[in-house]
């Protein structure tokens, strides 16, 4: 980079940066203080309803997701993206909610990623349902020989029960490098008037920064949407990392909500009622009225 200002603040980033842990972990410990900037403003909210039907003529992998007894994960999604939608544009003002997906029809997953990223959002957040997959069973079919003879079945498990939050798990590390040097970088590059050189050091520190200051920032949506969905008296399973790839391909701060385990029957009834889904939708956007106020440094 030739921008002698743009130099200057990139090596008074170092005296910030906080190194990331050298090991991956399944379980993520809650981080409760944020670096925030008075200047910022949350304005862009990417709202991802997981699944879909697969388009007509459509080429490459797309996923219906789970199922229930009598409903399907991409319906309850976007019945819940769509409440979530009106209600963060009419709870949070000044800023907008973008849908990945409007229709029954799905979106891919690198698509996702793309609309979250030109939109410019500032928070992605995509929604879910979990499911179990069968349990397999032996089980005594008759005898020979006055020997038991098995079989081996599956068997639906239907035990999981209550929420759970995602974010990008390590190992994915690079592929977010590359989405926020094609999308944070390029942009400061152009308002700079610089070159977004991958293989210049300057670069890669300004990488590194956006990827701490994301990674924390995920982890703490996460926590903050937790506590509310516990506070409401739903069953939590905590918050791991996965390797998602929305999550990691969006250059933002990132947190996928299985808002409940569809094959569970109380789950699954939940999730369908205009009360479970008003309910889910109260418990984030509180956790985002929350978040906001953090980052734009609201004092109450």
């Amino acid at each position: 980079m030739k921008n002698k200002a743009l130099k200057r603040l990139i090596y008074g980033l170092l005296a910030f940066l906080i190194p990331l842990p050298l090991f991956s972990f399944r379980s993520v410990t809650p981080i409760k203080n944020i670096t925030t900037d008075s200047t910022f403003k949350l304005k862009t909210i990417i709202i991802d309803a997981g699944h879909g039907v697969r388009p007509p003529g459509a080429v490459g992998h797309f996923s219906p997701g789970a199922s229930g007894s009598y409903s399907h994960e991409r319906d309850v999604t976007l019945a819940i993206a769509k409440k979530l939608q009106i209600a963060i544009e009419k709870e949070l003002t000044g800023v907008k909610a973008v849908m990945t997906r409007k229709t029954e029809e799905d979106v891919s997953w690198q698509h996702r990623s793309d609309i979250a990223n030109e939109n410019r959002g500032d928070l992605f957040i995509s929604l879910h349902c979990n499911s179990l997959a069968p349990r397999r069973v032996r089980e005594v079919v008759g005898h020979k020989h006055h020997k038991p003879v098995y079989r081996t079945v599956e068997v639906p498990d239907r035990s999981g029960k209550g929420v759970l939050m995602l974010v990008y798990g390590f190992h994915r590390t690079k592929e977010e490098e590359n989405a926020i040097k094609n999308t944070q970088i390029e942009e400061d590059a152009d308002m700079n008037q610089t070159s977004a050189d991958a293989n210049d050091p300057l670069t890669m520190i300004l990488i590194n920064d956006y990827k701490t200051k994301f990674r924390k920032q995920s982890i703490h949506l996460a926590n903050l949407i937790n506590s509310e969905f516990i506070e409401d008296g739903r069953r939590s399973e905590g918050i791991r990392e996965q390797g998602v790839l929305v999550l990691c391909h969006s250059a933002m701060p990132a947190v996928l909500v299985e808002t409940g385990y569809i094959n569970n029957p109380d789950d699954e009834a939940f999730l369908n009622s205009e009360n479970g889904q008003n309910e889910v939708v109260d418990a984030i956007v509180r956790a985002l009225k929350n978040y906001k106020d953090e980052v734009e440094q609201v004092s109450k």
